[in-house]
This record gives C-alpha cells, structure tokens and sequence, in this order.
C-alpha cells in the first residue's frame, strides 16, 4: 500500500515537473532574445553556458555524485555537438530573427534523430514515424521560406543548430550502449567541455563585451539558472517519474509557449505561411508523442535505476 502510495507520488511529482517545464523553457527563448539586445551571441554563450555548468557541478557536490568525468573521448564529442555547436547556431540565429520562429525549428531535432537512428542504428522508421517526418519537412520548408530572402540564413542556422543537438543525441545513445554514464555528470562535464571553443570563439571576436543593463543581467540570470540548471532537473525528474512517451508529450507545450511569448511581449506575429509552418511541425511532434504511447514500448524506470540521458534543450 505504501508503495503504491509512492509511486502515485512520484507520478504526480513528474506530472507537476512537466506543468512547470513548459513555460520555463518556452518563456526562454523569448528572455535569450531579451539579452541579445545587449550582447553579440557568442559573448552571451561564453557568460551562460559556464555559469550553467558551474551550477550543474554544484548540484552535483550537494547530492554527493562524484565529480569524476565519464569517458572523456565521448564526453568532448557530446559537448561539441550539443553545447558548442547547438549553442553557437541557435544563438547566432536567434540574435537576427524572432524567438518564436526559432523555438519551433528547434524542435526539428527529433526529426533528424529519427533518420540518424534509422542511419547509424538499424532502428527503421514504422508508419506514424515516416507521417511525422512528412508532417515536419513540409512545415520546416514553409517556416524557412527558402524561396525568399529575408531570414533564410536565420533559418538554416536553427535547422543546423537541431540538427547537431539530434547528432549529440546519437553519440549518448552510443556511448549508453558502451558504458554506464551518470546523468548529472555527463551534462555537466559535455557542458563544460563545450563551453570552452564558445568562449575562446568570444574572446577572438570580443569587442567591448555586453551592456551591463538591468535587462541584460535578468535574461542572463533567467536562462542561466532557470532554462539551463533547473530546466534540466525537472525534465530529468519528468523521465524518471513518467514513461519517456509522456513526458515527450508533455514537451510539446514549450514552442507552442515560445510562440506565444514571443507574440505577446515582443510583437512578434507570424505570417500565414509560417503560421502554418509551425502548425504542422507542432502536429509532427504530436504525432510522434503519440506513437511513443501507443507502441507500449516505454516504461517508468525502476527505483534505483538511472533515467535515460536525454538531450538537454533551452
């Protein structure tokens, strides 16, 4: 009795976890944009992403993980593709286009992952997977509007960005498949790691660094500390508490609050075709959720056993 007691606690608690995930991530974008008013992107990364990893190290000295690196040849790539170049593409596109439009490209990732997993992994796309896929291209080609000018760049830069954070995926599928990795360790070290090309890459084209404005502080503290650290925690919580299809589904709210956001504060309203853009990479991931419930193949993980490593996203 007490432990079903527990477990519907733990539900509940994964639940509540998801519920706060939404708008702390979606409003993320639109404070990342907010503090590129007053910072060149590579100068902001080079301030972020250490001070999230600093906090991620200092999470891990609280809960007594040791602070050992996990392989570190895998841990480098991982901090590469998710921190260095998912971080330095996506900041770089958001610094000249709308917050909304790039929190929905972004979400493109798991798109390329499924065809790198059916690539690299022998794991072959079924039905809803291929519609979901379908669903994502026609809606990706409709928001980057290849066919015009304005914002093209913006656009592949994004694609690019969830492109390499699928790529990051593939390696920690990989490097699972090798070795037993701690969750907190291998995102705090990947994020260390590949914070350093981010910062070295700042400081070459440094020219005067940010405005040190109320505004500027707020949205650094805000993605810094909220959409990075406790972000994490919460989604690391959500897959340990909920199966992994759930907690997917329950991810769909953040560009739908991204767009939102973006909308509201920073008057930023999609035109007809990117409208209809981001509806159907929305209704993609929603496609694809729904298979990872209905196949039955997820499962809560047991007590004891750690979650599966996710990609981190902001």
């Amino acid at each position: 009795m007490a432990t079903e007691a527990t477990s519907k606690r733990t539900r509940d608690l994964g639940i509540l976890a998801l519920v706060v995930l939404g708008p702390v991530w979606g409003y993320g974008w639109v404070a990342t944009k907010v503090a590129l008013d007053f910072s060149d992107a590579l100068t902001f990364a080079a301030l972020r992403v250490p001070l999230s990893a600093a906090l991620l190290f200092l999470a891990m000295l609280v809960a007594r993980r040791p602070l050992r690196p996990p392989p570190l040849g895998w841990t480098m790539l991982v901090g590469l593709l998710q921190t260095t170049l998912f971080m330095g593409l996506v900041l770089t596109a958001l610094h000249d286009t709308g917050a909304g439009r790039v929190s929905v490209l972004t979400y493109t990732m798991p798109f390329w992952l499924l065809l790198l997993a059916w690539t690299f992994l022998g794991e072959r796309l079924r039905g809803a997977q291929w519609l979901a896929v379908t669903l994502a291209f026609t809606g990706l080609v409709l928001v980057v509007r290849p066919w015009a000018f304005d914002g093209v760049v913006s656009g592949v830069l994004t694609v690019l960005g969830g492109a390499s954070w699928a790529a990051s995926a593939l390696v920690v599928k990989l490097l699972q498949r090798r070795h037993t990795v701690d969750v907190l360790s291998l995102t705090a070290w990947q994020m260390l790691l590949g914070s350093v090309p981010l910062v070295l890459a700042a400081a070459l084209v440094y020219d005067g660094g940010p405005q040190w404005t109320l505004t500027f502080w707020w949205g650094l503290a805000y993605t810094a500390v909220l959409a990075n650290a406790v972000a994490w925690f919460l989604w690391l919580y959500a897959l340990h508490a909920l199966p992994a299809g759930a907690a997917g589904l329950g991810t769909l709210s953040i560009p739908v609050v991204g767009v939102l956001a973006a909308w509201v504060q920073l008057g930023e309203t999609p035109t007809a075709v990117e409208g209809a853009g981001m509806a159907l990479i929305i209704a993609a991931l929603a496609v694809l959720a729904a298979y990872g419930l209905l196949a039955g193949r997820d499962r809560p993980v047991a007590a004891g056993e750690e979650p599966d490593v996710r990609p981190l996203i902001d």
